[in-house]
């Protein structure tokens, strides 16, 4: 048994936290059964976690939870007939780690660590039994679900485990239920810094179940038909001492060394230092190689009740919140029942944008997709790009044969918007230019029927003016994607001063089957997302044309966390389409949102961007560029700059939601984090300006109530 904790300490713990819990937690049971194992190997336990709801609802580890599981191994390991100890989980879900709605509550330090070590000393069974202990992952293992597999003898995993995963610092923790020193000392620290730190922080990505085994997560790896069967045959043999696991030994010097810097690199680029969790993380990873078992249980026990009391777990908690519920259940959206059937798709262009868009619909709402363009030879070049995407997922392997046939025979080239007269949702992906956009709807409405839905794709022009002069204007939908369309999971729905209720409920239910998070936002320039990044990008380069150098402007906002710098943004979008919005925004909004002269001035001159690369691969400004820039004689200190930003974006989401551009601060919050990517750890925008005292400053109030994105009072 281990040193770390003994079994009346830890049942002491189990109990006091969860009377703390209440009756709100769904129970993850650890069902208990015999099994007679293969080959002759004598009798195992195999202990089944099952909160007994379906698929929808993975298993979760309150301190009930823990408390299940801890019983069914004292029970197991009591017997003197038990040849080895096995755990899976439910179909697909092994478990998903903790109870993120009981973390929540923790309001003291004591309560934090006691959840800490309740973990450890439960987990810890596993390690020190005395009988070998398998973890078959039969499907999803997040946190301390795969923290359970770390801490068995042995692992087998399903090839098609869809998610396996340590994404604590994803949500502003580290893993703290034995995994930062399980982990290194089992994997070595490179494979460590990948999925502890460098995943998460890459849009908490994710591992799939024929991964695990090369990466040495996994000691074998069997698909999901036989699983059970196959891991517990395996299972036997190495009871047997038929299969012998070797384990590598690791380079704890330089090679560790050289890891843990890599992880540091890789945070600097991503957080800026904003945010603690990926280097309390990597502190752990590199103490692992020095420190006992027991040693590195009780820093991580300290680790984890330092962030769980942080403000920036508590707004990382609120933006899981938002993706997880507040995103599934659209604010304002109409009765779904009022969607109408779509049986066939058009998408007017042929461009980049136009290609995107149909080949998510092709693949995902599996109907016709028409696309149209103004000569023949560029239709079929959107068809042949649609096409060539479906060709690469079908070599990845992500795409059968019998469905890439499929879905390229769904995709049809035309020039005339008469071939539209069977589809019964249209999205226009054309020149941004409200004209264009009007003609292509006044056209089209002469071949479609009255309920076909027009929806549009544009990023900041009037929705209400394009449905303006139509017969049906009610019908007419902003459908505003993110570019890269099959990355990015935001959809702003953009209701017309006339969209009725039944073309609004297609279009959500329309996002839902393209797998997107759809929120509803009122017809106003800019839309959410564009307002608020012009708005923080006008800032930017109004300090430039004031006088403040290029490389102290693009990094004044870093304290922010932004997953990339203005002027790389800049670069990303193209200086062209980001004066082009500006210029929109100005017409509307006035002076807030400055037109800059040096970006026009990039435009002009043709420059991609302000950066060019360095061999290296990193950005600077070229000689030729900077003589292209404004050059003012008021330049700003970074610390000046920031707090310009941040007291423009305040102003400019108070105005938002005065104007009822979306129904609540969580709205902009959540396209912020689903469509800019903000980061977690400030749960968005608003968090942020309330930590900082940025909204009661320039607002006078607060967005959010206490205590939702932030500790209790």
């Amino acid at each position: 048994m281990t040193s770390y904790l003994s079994d009346a300490e830890l049942e002491e713990l189990i109990d006091r936290a969860a009377g703390l819990a209440g009756e709100d937690e769904v129970v993850t049971r650890a069902l208990s059964r015999d099994v007679r194992l293969p080959h002759g190997a004598g009798t195992a336990v195999l202990i089944t976690l099952d909160n007994g709801l379906d698929h929808t609802r993975p298993n979760t580890l309150g301190p009930r939870s823990l408390g299940e599981l801890n019983r069914a191994l004292d029970a197991a390991l009591a017997r003197d007939d038990v040849a080895a100890v096995a755990i899976t989980g439910k179909p697909f879900i092994l478990a998903a780690g903790a109870d993120l709605s009981q973390v929540s509550k923790l309001t003291s330090p004591e309560h934090a660590t006691a959840i800490a070590r309740i973990g450890h000393g439960v987990y810890a069974k596993l390690a020190d039994a005395r009988v070998p202990t398998f973890c078959f992952v039969n499907g999803l293992a997040l946190g301390g679900g795969l923290e359970i597999a770390l801490s068995c003898s042995y692992r087998t995993v399903s090839a098609s485990a869809a998610a396996v995963a340590l994404p604590e610092v994803f949500l502003g923790l580290v893993p703290g239920w034995g995994g930062a020193w399980l982990l290194p000392n089992l994997v070595g620290p490179e494979t460590a810094v990948t999925v502890v730190v460098e995943n998460p922080l890459n849009q908490n990505r994710m591992l799939k179940g024929h991964q695990l085994q090369g990466m040495g997560l996994a000691d074998a790896t069997f698909e999901a038909a036989d699983f059970l069967e196959r891991s517990l045959d395996w299972a036997a043999r190495v009871v047997r001492g038929e299969v012998v696991v070797e384990r590598p030994e690791h380079d704890r010097g330089e090679a560790w060394d050289a890891a843990v810097a890599r992880g540091r690199a890789l945070a600097d680029a991503k957080v800026h230092g904003t945010a603690p969790a990926p280097y309390a993380a990597l502190e752990l990873i590199d103490a692992a190689r020095r420190r006992t078992r027991d040693e590195g249980f009780a820093a991580e026990d300290e680790a984890l009740t330092r962030l769980i009391m942080s403000e920036e777990l508590r707004a990382g908690l609120y933006a899981f919140d938002l993706v997880q519920k507040r995103a599934k259940r659209p604010a304002g959206a109409p009765d779904r029942k009022l969607a109408r059937p779509v049986t066939a798709v058009g998408v007017v262009g042929a461009g980049l944008m136009a290609s995107q868009l149909a080949l998510l619909l092709v693949r995902k709402l599996q109907v016709p997709v028409v696309m149209s363009d103004l000569d023949a030879e560029r239709a079929r070049k959107g068809v042949a790009s649609v096409h060539a995407e479906l060709e690469k997922l079908h070599a990845r392997g992500r795409l059968s044969a019998d469905r890439l046939n499929r879905y390229k025979a769904l995709v049809r080239p035309t020039t005339d918007h008469a071939d539209f007269a069977d589809c019964s949702f249209v999205i226009e992906a054309v020149f941004e230019e409200i004209g264009v956009k009007k003609q292509v709807f006044a056209e089209l409405e002469q071949h479609v029927g009255p309920e076909t839905v027009l929806a549009t794709n544009t990023s900041s022009l009037s929705v209400s003016e394009m449905a303006a002069d139509l017969q049906h204007p009610g019908r007419v939908v902003g459908f505003h994607f993110f570019n890269p369309v099959a990355v990015l999971p935001l959809l702003e729905v953009v209701k017309g001063e006339r969209t009725d209720d039944p073309t609004l409920a297609t279009a959500f239910a329309v996002a839902k089957e393209l797998g997107k998070n759809a929120v509803l936002v009122r017809d106003t320039r800019g839309f959410v997302v564009n307002r608020v990044l012009i708005r923080l990008m006008g800032e930017i380069t109004r300090a430039m044309d004031e006088g403040t150098p290029p490389e102290v402007a693009d990094r004044a906002a870093d304290p922010l966390g932004l997953p990339m710098s203005p002027f790389v943004l800049l670069q990303l979008v193209g200086p062209a389409v980001a004066l082009h919005v500006a210029e929109v925004l100005h017409a509307e909004f006035g002076d807030r949102f400055h037109v800059s002269q040096s970006v026009r001035n990039l435009v002009d001159a043709g420059r991609p961007g302000l950066y060019d690369w360095g061999p290296d691969g990193k950005p600077y400004v070229s000689d030729e560029t900077r003589a292209l820039l404004v050059t003012g004689d008021r330049p700003s200190t970074a610390e000046q700059l920031r707090e310009r930003v941040e007291t423009a974006l305040a102003e400019e989401i108070g105005l938002m939601l005065a104007e009822g551009v979306v129904a609540a601060p969580m709205d902009v919050d959540l396209c912020l984090v689903l469509g800019a990517g903000w980061p977690f750890h400030d749960g968005g925008i608003t968090p942020y300006l309330d930590r900082n005292g940025v909204s009661e400053r320039v607002n006078g109030r607060r967005f959010l109530p206490p205590g939702v994105a932030s500790l209790p009072r």
